[in-house]
């Protein structure tokens, strides 16, 4: 893209009505559809900065907080990549490590991290009831710490994953949708099969099809919720989810077929998670250190999904979206069949066709996080890219 195809996206942000200085990004359903557009196209622009070897670079300075409280790959690099973007240093936060694993309070720690620090990202997924109550208390002591002027600035605290919703993945999804499709007003009537699938492991969090079926229903999309009977998701999400999509001109079924989802598909998203009533068995047993009780419900559990190994993204499956050519999604890693597990959620030729739209999938998430960490601190952010494209500054000299 050309600087006068930046210039168009800056005046296009510019347009948009948002309240996020000052603001974290928790869940997407607690933005306007503005702020989400907003969220999409500074995204766009910042990775239409760096192709032109414009330097994004913010902040001379300053440290951007990693808290993953679950193990991370592509959303730990996205954070890292996102905010040397902008030019903060990331610090780890190993809790093992730190006081506390002495008992140090999440206020007190919240406010020792953040003198320097320009944004937290936290990922805690592991506890349904916990990972966003934890988010939010760390939001609140940082509130109080503003206040009381312990803290110089407030950092923005982004959701990397919590037990409600994934924004930082769903919002990379549909930043991805928008591209694939011409545009995110492309997508109302478009159908998005969001489906259960068959894995060989358990306990996998609910937060992804959460934060699918909670961003689909803002665009106006035909969304076909799918999963076997006992496989529920968070009541509260879905039905919120359904109020959103007739609010938006769509609509949310549920069907316990995922041949019945896949008909007529546009879009298919095969991913594995734990039932709702199973993750709220585990808490419990984790905080227990219950090993044995985890195990035995992990056997139980995956002696339960073993009924369920034809919920498969197969060829004879795909056959059924629309015009047998709908766009395979998946969060990453996926698994499978034949090549990461016996029998999993996708087979290998399908996977193998979408590999490279999976990969893109996946790389629109570090621009979305810096976009997240930009809005919540800038009140004016089209006014500071368009002084990022005024400077010019190239990233790679001589380039």
């Amino acid at each position: 893209m050309d600087n006068n195809g930046i210039v168009k996206l800056i005046t296009d942000l510019t347009a948009k009505k948002i309240d996020m200085q000052g603001k974290d990004f928790l869940l997407t359903w607690e933005k306007s559809r503005d702020e989400l557009d907003a969220t999409f196209l500074t995204a766009d622009i910042l990775r239409s900065l760096r192709d032109a070897n414009i330097s994004p670079r913010i902040w001379d300075s300053g440290i951007a907080v990693s808290n993953f409280r679950d193990n991370s790959t592509r959303t730990r690099f996205s954070y890292s990549s996102a905010c040397d973007l902008l030019g903060l240093y990331v610090q780890d936060l190993d809790e093992g490590k730190s006081q506390i694993a002495h008992g140090e309070t999440v206020r007190e720690t919240a406010n020792m991290i953040s003198f320097l620090s320009e944004a937290i990202g936290i990922r805690d997924d592991m506890y349904l009831g916990e990972g966003d109550k934890y988010q939010r208390e760390v939001a609140k002591a940082l509130d109080e710490g503003v206040a009381s002027g312990a803290l110089p600035s407030r950092p923005t605290v982004v959701n990397l994953q919590s037990d409600i919703d994934h924004p930082t993945q769903a919002m990379a999804d549909f930043l991805h949708l928008a591209h694939y499709f011409g545009g995110v007003d492309k997508l109302k009537g478009k159908r998005i099969a969001m489906t259960w699938a068959y894995s060989p492991s358990y306990g996998k969090p609910l937060s992804v099809p959460q934060g699918v079926i909670g961003l689909a229903s803002r665009f106006g999309m035909d969304v076909a919720l799918a999963y076997p009977e006992g496989y529920d998701l968070i009541p509260d999400v879905v039905a919120l989810s359904i109020r959103q999509a007739r609010e938006s001109g769509g609509r949310l079924s549920l069907t316990h077929s995922m041949d019945e989802a896949f008909a007529g598909a546009d879009i298919v998203y095969p991913k594995s998670w734990a039932p709702y009533e199973v993750m709220l068995k585990r808490v419990p047993l984790l905080h227990e250190g219950n090993q044995a009780g985890l195990k035995e419900l992990e056997k139980a559990c995956l002696a339960n999904n073993a009924k369920f190994k034809d919920w498969e993204c197969t060829e004879e499956k795909m056959k059924l979206t629309k015009e047998g050519k709908a766009l395979y999604m998946h969060c990453l890693p996926a698994d499978i069949t034949g090549v990461s597990c016996a029998a999993g959620e996708v087979a290998a030729s399908v996977f193998d066709r979408y590999r490279d739209d999976t990969y893109r999938e996946a790389s629109y998430k570090p621009y979305i996080i810096a976009a997240m960490i930009l809005l919540g601190k800038f009140a004016d952010p089209a006014k500071l890219l368009a002084s990022l494209l005024e400077r010019g500054q190239m990233r790679v000299a001589g380039f």
